[in-house]
């Protein structure tokens, strides 16, 4: 079953990925939230430049991926949770729900540790926020992303499938959250409760720090709540709000060299 799922993993996670971009990108140009500022082909033509290195990097990196290291967690019976015994789908759900606990403190680092935040800001320079934002990371911080959730993987235990649905989860949510499509406030106040929304998430791509610096969840929003990191809406309105930083704030910035060298230009805090 685990080399099933091992040789299969990576056809899996594009299905997924293509079949979701394409319903998030056409809901984005029937129903817009925004209007954009950046022309659609220039963003997204680096920004899914970027994903594309960022994959091959990854596989250059990381052979066997996340998934590969669940395989050989369970075959050393390494981990907490083999140890509690626990049914198998109460197993599943639990280290879905750590892993993404685990997302959620490794995003608040990016923002705290002046060193990380330098890769993270990358990410955050994006001059509209669409479908295409979700996917745009330094390939620096994928690499210390991946590092991480291996440690994670390892010190939880969790079980292949675990892994797999994670990774499919956390990738669907990022692309919906950074959509730029028009939920109804009553719709989006109810998702809200489960998941993290567009509207929720966009408050964390303001240029005001103190928005910046909340809603820090990808998957569910239960722990910016819990953690006192939760901001309802931006102060200015989603419509006129500004997305980005105060700085890199030109639309040379978007392009995938100046993307590249982002982390070496300026103050790490000054931005």
């Amino acid at each position: 079953m685990d080399e099933l799922l091992l040789s299969n993993e990576p056809a899996i996670r594009l299905g997924f990925f293509l079949s979701l971009f394409a319903i998030f990108a056409i809901a984005e140009a029937l129903v817009p939230r925004r209007a954009r500022t950046i022309a659609r082909w220039y963003r997204w033509a680096n920004n899914l430049f970027l994903v594309v290195l960022n994959t091959i990097v990854l596989r250059l990196l990381f052979p066997a991926a996340a998934v590969g290291l669940a395989v050989y967690v369970e075959s050393q019976a390494w981990g907490m949770l083999p140890l509690l015994g626990l049914p198998p789908l109460v197993t599943i759900l639990l280290s879905v729900l750590l892993l993404d606990l685990a997302i959620y403190g490794q995003h608040v680092a990016f923002h705290k540790v002046p060193l990380l935040w330098r890769l993270h800001r990358m990410h955050h320079a994006d001059l509209d926020f669409d479908v295409t934002t979700g996917l745009r990371f330094h390939p620096g911080e994928i690499i210390l992303s991946m590092i991480i959730k291996f440690a994670a993987i390892a010190v939880l235990g969790a079980p292949p499938v675990a892994v797999l649905l994670f990774e499919i989860v956390l990738a669907s949510t990022a692309m919906f959250n950074h959509s730029n499509f028009r939920l109804g406030l009553k719709v989006d106040a109810l998702l809200r409760l489960l998941i993290v929304t567009p509207d929720m998430h966009r408050v964390h791509h303001s240029v005001v720090r103190s928005e910046t610096d909340s809603n820090f969840g990808f998957n569910v929003p239960w722990w910016d709540r819990l953690f006192g990191t939760y901001r309802a809406q931006p102060a200015a309105g989603h419509e006129a709000m500004q997305i980005g930083l105060p700085t890199f704030r030109s639309e040379s910035d978007l392009r995938i060299d100046r993307m590249l060298v982002q982390p070496f230009a300026g103050t790490a805090r000054g931005d």
